[in-house]
């Protein structure tokens, strides 16, 4: 009867390093593609958007911004649309943006909330990740870090100006903020098992040109 038992926990065993194996791989190769697929569409997007013309007496930041708001203007992703990259210097973090939040979009990478803005909007951006996958390192960040958004009509940098620890449950971080302002979320503690009660929140604002 031992003997059954021990080998029924032993199958057990194996059946649950398998499962999580493959759910690792899975995830790997799902945000490859997810990756490959942004990278494509952001380059695309660039190569064949219209050049601004460029008078002389027109500053060319001034023209260049007016293109990338036409081009955000005419952006509209629907649900599980990849939409670009989000790049963390600090720990080497290359991850593909999902339109939406839903565990199929978080599963491929990042997740922006619907809700929410865009760069160019002046209002809040909000990019959700699993503390385990896309943000296994967060826990590194510090102020000062810098974040870089690719999307197809521009690429733009944020500054990490202030984290926060609030409570799974807390809704008070989504919300019209008068400003732009990239928000990170992911589940707190990082090495909690199970279902994590907090939230780990990074604010970051857009970097002013040097």
């Amino acid at each position: 009867m031992r003997n059954k038992i021990g080998s029924l926990l032993i199958l057990i065993g194996v059946i649950f390093i398998f499962v999580s194996v493959y759910q690792y791989f899975s995830h790997k190769i799902g945000m490859q593609r997810a990756l490959e697929e942004a990278e494509s569409k952001i380059s695309l997007e660039q190569e064949f958007k219209p050049k601004p013309i460029v008078q002389p007496e027109v500053d060319s930041k001034e023209a260049l911004q007016a293109a990338q708001l036409a081009a955000r203007q005419q952006f509209d992703p629907q649900d599980n649309d990849v939409i670009g990259v989000l790049k963390i210097p600090k720990i080497e973090a290359k991850l593909p943006i999902i339109e939406g939040t839903d565990e199929e979009m978080l599963a491929k990478g990042v997740g922006h909330y619907r809700t929410t803005a865009f760069p160019m909007d002046n209002e809040q951006i909000l990019l959700s990740g699993h503390r385990d996958t896309v943000f296994r390192n967060f826990g590194e960040l510090e102020i000062g870090d810098r974040l870089i958004v690719e999307m197809p009509y521009g690429t733009f940098e944020y500054s990490i100006e202030e984290t926060e620890i609030v409570s799974s449950d807390n809704t008070t971080v989504i919300g019209p903020k008068g400003e732009e302002v990239l928000t990170l979320s992911t589940c707190y503690p990082f090495r909690y098992v199970g279902d994590a009660p907090d939230r780990f929140i990074v604010y970051a604002y857009p970097v002013e040109d040097e």
